[in-house]
């Protein structure tokens, strides 16, 4: 698998050179020692791809030449996830982990039991994780979202799924359609959502699901509940 990196104006003309100087051309450079004759993949973070040749190596640039260029289509279901902000450095791991797990959009959420606190520089944690996985599209991060914004955002999608330890019926029983364009998964604080916020998602038309028997850290359970529901809806 080749290395990824990331541009903003992202050359696509096979048989062309580019001049590669941003962080990512510098971090190639001096932490991966990449070598003239090396190959290695530049997206623009949103679906476009090139493969590329380096064949010129500087302090803190390279030059490539345009190998093979393309075009990833996004999945036929967009997922996002709402995740309750844990302390500490548990944000950023959740962030990076629904990166991983393939996810269009991450909302941090405030709940009343959240004891964490958002960062500007989740959107910087979703890049570098994209990286590291090989992503092409790099998910969106928003500003911290409201209950009743969360609310909204149930009404709006095809399927609306909120993990809580009450619940009785399994996750597996709250999926009648493979036919889902918009997914929303809600995932609580390590204190738990309150009643009164179930309530209200429920009111909004969200489902109720249990996530098994054990109970998963906030931080690891959405990328155990996003890889439930797309092996469920066939996304995987």
């Amino acid at each position: 698998m080749f290395t990824l990196f990331f541009v903003e104006d992202l050359p696509t003309t096979v048989g062309t050179e580019f001049e590669f100087d941003n962080d990512d051309a510098n971090h190639a450079i001096r932490v991966l020692r990449t070598q003239v004759d090396e190959q290695f993949m530049l997206s623009d973070g949103n679906g476009a791809w090139s493969k590329v040749k380096a064949t010129q190596i500087k302090k803190k640039s390279m030059t490539v030449q345009i190998l093979e260029s393309g075009f990833q289509e996004p999945l036929a279901t967009k997922i996002t996830v709402v995740q309750a902000l844990p302390k500490g450095d548990r944000s950023k791991e959740a962030i990076e982990l629904l990166t991983e797990a393939g996810v269009d959009r991450i909302v941090p959420w405030v709940a009343s039991r959240s004891i964490g606190k958002t960062s500007d520089k989740f959107q910087i944690t979703a890049r570098e994780a994209s990286k590291q996985s090989r992503r092409f599209r790099i998910p969106e991060v928003t500003g911290v979202a409201t209950t009743s914004q969360i609310c909204e955002a149930i009404a709006l999608s095809d399927l609306a799924i909120v993990f809580h330890e009450s619940a009785v019926t399994k996750l597996s029983d709250q999926i009648s359609s493979h036919n889902v364009e918009h997914l929303l998964i809600i995932i609580g604080p390590e204190g738990g959502i309150t009643d009164q916020e179930l309530e209200a998602f429920t009111n909004a038309g969200a489902k109720v699901a249990l996530m098994g028997r054990p109970i998963f850290r906030s931080a690891h359970a959405g990328l155990a509940a996003v890889s439930a529901v797309s092996a469920l809806l066939k996304v995987w």
